[in-house]
């Protein structure tokens, strides 16, 4: 498939299956254990259905949203993608340079493979950074200054990966979770070479690059001096997840971080609450894209008692599930602020590379367009539930 014939997301999901190997695709699409979750992600999407008022003058339509003092071109943005170098050389960089020229936020994953400083040069008002702790206290410090010295306009900390999950296809596929690299999973199962020897632009490209396991570029810093990739994913599987990690230390970050400060993976509304009163800025209503808890429920199925609970004492943001630009209107009619997507940018660079990227953002862009003249809504803020189809029952459905 050539990217003038991609139509929508699932054209560039098609195409990275093609490109990569089962390793590293299995390892874009999986989430844990039945993977219920996926399917829970997708549903709560599913269950409503968008009220189009007619006889509105549509002529115009203006999709521009202002979050925490900047204004971008779209009402979403890319979330966090951990190891996206194994998909695509320089994955990260690429995400950073499409969010620039689309004017829409990418939030670097703190499992990237390039670094925080590298970003920050491509998209200096657009570039946002996801912090997952460690258990030295002066690791955190310095990273939040690196993100705060660099202009970011925004730090997400993540607080829905307290321990880590059992996500069966990377188990099956020979390596439990990333810090296994790639090039170790692969030696360990000939099967799975041999798979990937079928896959030749993908091959190419990771022997170009000299193979074996991407660097986690944000954390070498940190690592034994002299430490090669996998020595920096040894270091980095020693000091985190953070499974001891409270509010406590949430105040410490909001002290040392002066812009947006956004806490992603909040589920329950009494944590919401409890974000307000830490003083942070936004959450990130988010089940990690079905990758954390299998058992957990969608973020759009819990985003509206988040809403009734904080009101408008911060910025409510959402990922999770969302492929098509109607799901956004959706969200954004249950509540949200602003919403993230994090595989169907993947799914662009591992087909297209930076392109791919390009695409997937303008594909969201133009189904957005398209659903706010055929609904009557020519501006996001008149979106609310009046544009929800409701039962006899008033459930919005």
């Amino acid at each position: 498939m050539r990217l003038s014939d991609v139509v929508n997301i699932e054209d560039l999901h098609r195409q990275a299956k093609r490109r990569l190997p089962k390793i590293a695709f299995d390892f874009i699409e999986g989430g844990l254990e039945d993977e219920r979750g996926l399917e829970t992600n997708t549903s709560a999407f599913h269950k409503h259905r968008l009220l189009p008022r007619y006889l509105v003058d549509v002529s115009t339509r203006d999709q521009t949203k202002t979050i925490f003092g900047q204004t971008f071109n779209s009402p979403f943005g890319i979330s966090p993608t951990g190891g996206a170098g194994l998909f695509r050389y320089h994955a990260d960089l690429m995400l950073a340079e499409a969010a620039r020229d689309a004017n829409i936020p990418y939030i670097m994953s703190g499992a990237s493979n390039d670094t925080i400083e590298a970003a920050a040069k491509i998209a200096p008002k657009n570039h946002w950074y996801q912090l997952y702790a460690a258990r030295d206290p002066k690791v955190n410090e310095d990273m939040i200054r690196r993100a705060s010295d660099a202009g970011l306009g925004a730090l997400v900390l993540t607080v829905d990966t307290p321990v880590g999950s059992k996500r069966e296809r990377n188990i099956r596929n020979g390596f439990a979770n990333i810090r296994g690299g790639l090039f170790q999973a692969l030696s360990l199962k000939p099967a799975i070479l041999a798979e990937a020897m079928t896959h030749p632009g993908w091959i190419v490209e990771y022997f170009k690059r000299g193979g074996g396991t991407p660097m986690l570029g944000n954390w070498q810093p940190y690592a034994p001096a002299g430490a090669n990739a996998e020595g920096v994913y040894q270091y980095t599987s020693s000091v985190r997840p953070f499974n001891a990690q409270t509010w406590r230390d949430v105040e410490q970050y909001r002290k040392l971080f002066p812009r947006a400060l956004v806490i992603k993976g909040v589920m329950a509304p009494e944590d919401a609450l409890r974000a307000v009163d830490i003083g942070c800025d936004g959450i990130l209503v988010s089940n990690h894209g079905a990758r954390q808890l299998d058992q957990a429920p969608g973020s759009l199925d819990v985003l509206p008692q988040i809403r009734a609970a904080v009101g408008d004492k911060l910025t409510l943001l959402l990922d999770s599930g969302v492929r098509r630009g109607a799901d956004i209107l959706i969200a954004l009619c249950l509540g949200a602020d602003f919403c993230f997507f994090g595989r169907p940018t993947l799914y662009g660079a591992a087909a297209f590379g930076l392109p791919g990227v390009k695409k997937a953002i303008d594909i969201f862009r133009g189904e957005i367009d398209l659903v706010m003249g055929q609904i009557g809504c020519p501006t996001l803020d008149q979106l609310g539930p009046d544009f929800l189809w409701q039962d006899e029952r008033g459930r919005n459905r």
